[in-house]
């Protein structure tokens, strides 16, 4: 038996070695690299583009950044940061404003700061409230927008605002509510009274994606 196993041994070694067996094995082979080889059928996957977005394009600029905010801290930091990207552009590459295009989008609990400080003035105890802010210094509820100064800066540079509409309505049905006032009237008020630049999504993490869709780069600003 064991004379047996060893003359089997050494013939399946010579068919080998004389090639016999190979069709299979080239056959595997060959499905396989066809396999590869063939294109794809599927077209490459693109982005619809919705003509509500268009104003992303209309923005001029060779170079294209978003910054998202969604808390009163992260407005802060996008309109620090979308200064740091002015001036980054400027001293290294001699860019001027527009040059480049930026937008920043103002959701979550950071939509109040889209509003003019007529607004602020009349519901500032409202936002303060609803979304938790009190002016850093004092502590005390703000009158006017506590970042305005910092947005008109960025309004004069070119820069445009994503402001989410389901945070305005949220905040439409909060003074309704606190003031007995008409909610459509209140919205009206609301969007009519908006920071320049101001463009109302639908809701602001569809502008996060519509922008990097078309371009933009995104920082997350908190």
């Amino acid at each position: 038996m064991t004379a047996r196993r060893s003359f089997l041994a050494r013939l399946g070694a010579a068919a080998a070695a004389l090639g016999f067996g190979s069709s299979d094995a080239t056959a595997q082979q060959g499905g396989s690299t066809a396999a590869a080889a063939s294109p794809s059928s599927a077209p490459r996957w693109q982005p619809a583009r919705e003509d509500k977005d268009d104003w992303m394009d209309q923005i001029p600029g060779r170079h294209r950044m978003i910054f998202d905010a969604t808390t009163p801290e992260g407005v802060a930091d996008a309109i620090r940061y979308a200064g740091n990207f002015f001036t980054g552009n400027k001293n290294g590459y001699a860019l001027e404003p527009n040059d480049v295009a930026v937008i920043i989008v103002m959701r979550h609990r950071a939509t109040q700061f889209a509003f003019s400080d007529e607004v602020w003035a009349k519901y500032g105890k409202v936002f303060s409230a609803e979304d938790k802010f009190t002016d850093p210094k004092t502590g005390a509820v703000p009158t006017t927008n506590f970042y305005r100064s910092g947005i008109d800066a960025h309004v004069k540079r070119g820069v445009h605002f994503a402001v989410c509409d389901l945070s305005t309505n949220r905040l439409k049905a909060a003074i309704a509510k606190s003031t007995d006032g008409k909610p459509e009237a209140i919205y009206k008020e609301l969007t009519g009274n908006a920071m320049g630049n101001a463009h109302f999504v639908a809701a602001g993490i569809l502008a996060v994606n519509r922008a990097q869709e078309r371009g933009y780069a995104m920082s997350y600003t908190g």
